[in-house]
């Protein structure tokens, strides 16, 4: 949300280039799409090659990059030392003559170009190891930023506040955001909004002037930047004294707004109120698993789980009960560092919930949930897995589920209860 080293934008005005093969779906050996690909590659760089128009020759350099990350690649095992070194070569001489043509464009003043190669260097593109180069990205980003190129100006602010590339300097980073802000780029102005809002980066604190910029990064955002519409949502939803007034109705219509746009933090927070009735929200269980759901996609650990909850018990006409599903939900949380997951899929493992019963799956699940501090694992190695002999009966599953008692989600690793539903998450 401050600039991630990771995260890729793409420029204000990206490219349009010839449409590409779904290479996500190819396997080694079916040689005749990738002949296809050959010659969509080919007669793209004849084309660039005969013009001077420098936004033609960008978007090809753009175009072979996205080719060099949509080169399948196979196992060691599928193609081979050979084949897999003549891939990765392949996708490295892309990568070569992709990053060779932006330093040319970018030299002649071009600002897409600039930014592009810029974020390509922040991102371990074509640089020593994969490894981020900052140092070369800085000052291509404050180039192109001259140039007025609106994410160039915010990613130089991203830069400058945590010191990538360049001194930390937060007077000189707001300056940068500032300048992105004016072009309505929604990243910057929710930066600005947080700034004033907390009194960050050398401001005075102004929760008036912060809300404002909230305010405008919320009417321009986007996937990439949903999360104006998510911090005024809990804004309205507590209130700020003499600025904003508490208002659950337009609260929850700001997360649904975010969830829509894939912001996965807004999505798991409606999952929770139309499962609970939260926010003036009627409980309603379809609605709580379709939120639930945009979250679980994003890999948001507490809705992954959320959805086992919801798989244990199922609800009519929405959705099955399925043991299978909720232990791989509980999984997905579990591998994500969940503790209460852990523990789920430790008991599920010991039980034989959705899964085949497993007592040395449980005592590795369990060992995992007790090393983060979760006392009812560390309860279950001392006390119940050390008699568990092999042919001795663990428990029956039923009765286990049934012997739990009904408990709100937020205090319980296996969340419990709403008013209308047992949810035996153990």
């Amino acid at each position: 949300m401050n600039g991630s080293r990771t995260v890729q934008q793409q420029p204000s005005n990206p490219p349009s280039p010839p449409p590409l093969l779904d290479h996500s779906h190819l396997q080694p050996g079916e040689k005749a799409s990738l002949q296809s690909y050959e010659r969509t590659l080919l007669e793209y760089r004849q084309n660039a090659k005969k013009s001077n128009v420098p936004q033609i020759q960008y978007e090809f350099a753009v175009f072979m990059i996205d080719a060099a990350k949509g080169l399948p690649i196979p196992t060691l095992q599928e193609a081979g030392q050979i084949q897999l070194e003549k891939i990765m070569d392949k996708r490295d001489a892309l990568v070569r003559e992709a990053t060779s043509l932006l330093k040319k464009l970018a030299d002649r003043g071009h600002p897409d170009s600039q930014y592009f190669l810029a974020d390509c260097y922040a991102n371990g593109i074509g640089t020593a190891r994969g490894r981020q180069d900052f140092d070369r990205a800085y000052p291509l980003f404050v180039l192109a930023a001259k140039h007025g190129h609106a994410d160039a100006a915010y990613r130089s602010g991203t830069c400058c506040e945590n010191g990538w590339g360049c001194r930390r300097e937060s007077s000189k980073a707001v300056q940068f955001y500032r300048k992105a802000a004016a072009a309505l780029h929604p990243g910057a102005m929710y930066r600005l909004g947080l700034a004033e809002l907390n009194g960050e980066l050398g401001l005075v604190r102004s929760p008036k002037e912060g809300v404002k910029w909230l305010k405008r990064s919320a009417e321009h955002a986007t996937a990439e930047f949903p999360h104006a519409l998510h911090e005024l949502a809990l804004l309205h939803e507590r209130g700020v004294d003499n600025v904003l007034f508490v208002d659950y109705e337009y609260s929850a219509e700001l997360l649904a707004q975010a969830s829509e746009l894939g912001y996965a933090p807004s999505a798991y927070r409606l999952g929770e109120c139309y499962e609970y009735g939260k926010m003036g929200c009627p409980q309603d269980p379809a609605l709580s698993i379709h939120y639930y759901n945009i979250a679980a996609q994003q890999n948001h650990r507490d809705a992954c789980f959320a959805l086992t909850a919801w798989y244990l018990v199922g609800s009519p006409g929405v959705l099955p009960q399925s043991d299978t599903e909720a232990y791989l939900w509980a999984r997905k949380a579990a591998e994500q560092g969940l503790t209460k997951a852990q523990y789920a899929v430790g008991y599920f493992s010991e039980v034989g919930v959705g899964a085949p019963q497993s007592l040395p799956e449980a005592v590795q699940w369990y060992k995992k949930a007790a090393e983060a501090g979760d006392k009812r694992a560390i309860q279950r190695l001392r006390n119940s897995l050390p008699g568990a002999l092999p042919g001795k009966p663990l428990g029956d599953r039923r009765s286990n589920q049934s012997a739990l008692t009904n408990t709100e989600r937020e205090s319980q690793a296996y969340e419990g209860k709403t008013k209308d539903k047992d949810c035996v998450v153990m």
